[in-house]
């Protein structure tokens, strides 16, 4: 059967991957946003709840809204976010996103035109506009039928309602949906006991990695990988 649709990680498969922003940087980029109030101890407020945050959202594998970050460093140090979403935006607006490779950007367009559908499927704390900003930014967001991110579901991989929704966004079976990424137990481990395909980025093959999940060394060697394997 053959690949139909393409879901395709971010960082580490696409792009390499911007910054987390610690305390300090947050606070920087909050003191811009209107009627909100950083006290000298939001930083490390900060920095606190988001270690306590992440670990939470991994053992449940589900991904809370970086506004609630905010707004829990803020309540433990006296601070005012009256606008969380938007304190958010201005957060990411100001740190770093990831850069995109620009060999992995001209694969996707070549099997864009030919015709896949691809889905970006990724965790990310950041929203979507900031994201979509950085794919268009790198001339690839029209390349992507539809954006599957942690951040907007609010699950994270490899949570089975999120490969639910790669596989509704990629409009065909899981079987026709190829998923590729660089980490072992979310873009291949995961997708492939779903039901879906997948090839992992690796620089050589894991130990004990099912023998039907594909290894290759770089995004832009996925065209001859499907070349090669087309049934």
């Amino acid at each position: 059967m053959r690949v139909r649709a393409l879901a395709v990680d971010f960082g580490g498969t696409l792009a390499r991957p911007g910054p987390s922003p610690d305390g300090a940087t947050v606070a920087q980029a909050l003191k811009g946003v209107a009627d909100t109030v950083v006290p000298d101890g939001f930083a490390s407020a900060f920095d606190l709840i988001a270690r306590q945050i992440r670990d939470e959202d991994r053992a449940q594998g589900i991904q809370s809204p970086f506004s609630r970050h905010l707004v829990r460093a803020a309540a433990a140090c006296g601070g005012v976010i009256p606008d969380p979403p938007a304190a958010a935006e201005a957060v990411f607006t100001a740190v770093p996103d990831a850069f995109v490779d620009a060999r992995a950007a001209q694969a996707l367009r070549g099997m864009h035109a030919d015709g896949l559908v691809c889905v970006l499927a990724c965790d990310t704390q950041r929203p979507e506009s900031v994201r979509r900003h950085t794919l268009r930014t790198a001339g690839i967001e029209d390349c992507f039928d539809a954006l599957v991110l942690s951040s907007t579901l609010g699950l994270r991989k490899p949570h089975p309602r999120f490969y639910d929704m790669v596989v509704r966004s990629a409009g065909c079976p899981p079987q026709e949906v190829l998923f590729v990424g660089d980490t072992s137990t979310k873009d291949a481990v995961g997708p492939y006991e779903y039901g879906m395909r997948a090839v992992l980025i690796a620089c050589h093959r894991p130990h004990g990695l099912p023998g039907p999940i594909g290894v290759i060394g770089h995004f832009a060697d996925l065209p001859a990988y499907l070349e090669s394997r087309d049934d």
